[in-house]
């Protein structure tokens, strides 16, 4: 199982760091500074308001049905065919439900047209990811991996013919953006759809009260998981663009996403980790067999990987920031610096959570992310008025740290790992190091880049140097390593 995790793991991070980066700071980058932080950071919240629904659109399922598909293949011809509708009435229920929040929230007329062509696009993308759960539960990853970035893909040739193209004579609009993202999801969830009807041998949509409040009892814990997370995850910027008045709270928003954005680009790693490890842990669970050394083996290395990128960024987090934009460089400098650091935390989440998951624990994971979301709401409403956008980076810092420190402890009761003091101790030694190797760097007095990339090699060295990347063990398992394929 770990020769299988390595395999697809290499696959998803190749097609994903091919693709999203250049989405990422090629076209999203590019638009937002050319619509300005003011325009981008109105659409930025509106975005972030359309995702604390998004139980509506999903109730769980998803999570649900890769672990569920994982352990019991044979149930994706039985489920797919009545999921499918019942998605597509939770999607009636979302959008309803979204405009009418918006109303009452307030929202002006173009606002409420943005919160429902950005609905639609989130049924597009919630749909999608369950065509991907079921393809993933099938221990599919090559085709998911493709699936992965086409949308990523299609986003890039069609804003990139609008940007570049000389299409028209008119300044590039946010709209178009919008619009670019629906016509990339209709293509990738029509693509995902032929695949899994292939699978499931579909032959009709299948209508069943009862099972639809079957797949709503067993998916509901998901479901309250997923919108905790969603509401303490998204709602910064819907609190910067409600609490600060008129443009104020526009730029704000502005500000948390462009020091958003590259933590965004670094964390599709972590997420690409738990896309792969959420079948793998609910396979081996299910068989009775022992996940110690797969968790150790991902932890290891998504540790290495965020220890590096965080403090390194974080140390050049001014010099990234002017590179990326043209406009409020030092406070999204001073939002960036902290919220990278936060990355190390997200990075123990999608292990540690992602297993907790798949062994059920779903009443644990909820309490832990229902304080979560209390605690984000609460530093944000306290500092944001005094400390606008920084004051939202602080309250995720917090926030992220306590839910990944309460996983651990979590795991460490339920599954009763074998504390290794020696393993430990180079966890420890390794993060010291690579604070100490950053700091050097950046008083050495060499040109930034070059500071920056010292501090990379010097701390993958510093990794090979402990044991914690093992290019030797790697090899034997990927040689060797062949239970459960």
């Amino acid at each position: 199982m770990q020769r299988k995790f390595l395999t697809n793991l290499s696959l998803l991070l190749f097609l994903n760091f091919l693709v999203k980066p250049f989405w990422i700071f090629g076209i999203d980058r590019t638009v937002q500074n050319i619509v300005g932080s003011a325009e981008y950071g109105w659409y930025s919240s509106i975005l972030s308001f359309t995702f604390l629904f998004n139980i509506l659109l999903d109730f769980g399922i998803t999570n649900f049905n890769n672990k569920n598909i994982a352990q019991n293949n044979h149930l994706l011809n039985k489920h797919f065919s009545g999921i499918v509708v019942f998605k597509f009435i939770l999607a009636i229920l979302y959008v309803i439900v979204t405009l009418t929040a918006g109303l009452l929230w307030g929202y002006d007329s173009r606002q409420m047209y943005f919160i429902l062509i950005l609905g639609i696009n989130q049924f597009l993308l919630s749909f999608i990811q369950y065509l991907r759960s079921n393809i993933s539960g099938l221990l599919l990853f090559k085709t998911d991996s493709v699936i992965s970035v086409l949308d990523r893909l299609l986003m890039i040739l069609i804003c990139g013919v609008l940007l570049w193209g000389g299409v028209s004579h008119q300044n590039f609009k946010i709209e178009w953006f919008v619009y670019a993202q629906t016509t990339a999801y209709l293509i990738t969830a029509f693509v995902a759809l032929i695949i899994v009807m292939k699978k499931a041998a579909f032959k009709r949509l299948h209508w069943n009260i009862s099972f639809f409040v079957l797949i709503i009892k067993q998916s509901y814990p998901f479901a309250v998981l997923v919108l905790l997370m969603t509401f303490y995850n998204r709602i910064d910027s819907v609190m910067l663009e409600r609490m600060l008045d008129g443009e104020t709270g526009d730029i704000q928003a502005g500000i948390y996403a462009s020091a958003y954005r590259l933590l965004d680009a670094i964390n599709m790693i972590a997420v690409l980790f738990a896309v792969i490890l959420l079948p793998m842990f609910a396979r081996l669970i299910k068989d009775k067999l022992p996940v110690e050394s797969l968790v150790k083996l991902s932890f290891t290395l998504l540790y290495t990987v965020s220890i590096i990128l965080s403090f390194g960024l974080c140390f050049y987090n001014h010099e990234f920031m002017d590179l990326l934009y043209v406009k409020h460089v030092d406070d999204s400098a001073a939002v960036f610096k902290l919220l990278i650091i936060g990355f190390i935390p997200i990075s123990s989440t999608y292990i540690f959570g992602t297993l907790l998951t798949a062994n059920g624990n779903l009443r644990w994971l909820n309490t832990i992310a229902f304080t979560g979301m209390i605690i984000n709401i609460s530093l944000n409403y306290f500092l944001i008025p005094h400390y606008l956008a920084l004051g939202s980076a602080y309250a995720s810092l917090i926030t992220q740290s306590f839910t990944a420190i309460l996983q651990v402890i979590m795991v460490q009761r339920l599954f009763r790992f074998t504390l290794n003091k020696r393993y430990l101790f180079s966890i420890f030694f390794f993060s010291a190091g690579v604070l100490a190797i950053a700091f050097l760097a950046t008083i050495s007095g060499l040109q930034w880049k070059q500071g920056f990339f010292i501090t990379l090699l010097a701390s993958f060295l510093l990794a090979i140097a402990l044991k914690l990347i093992d290019f030797r063990a790697i090899s034997g398992l990927l040689r060797n390593n062949r239970q459960m394929e």
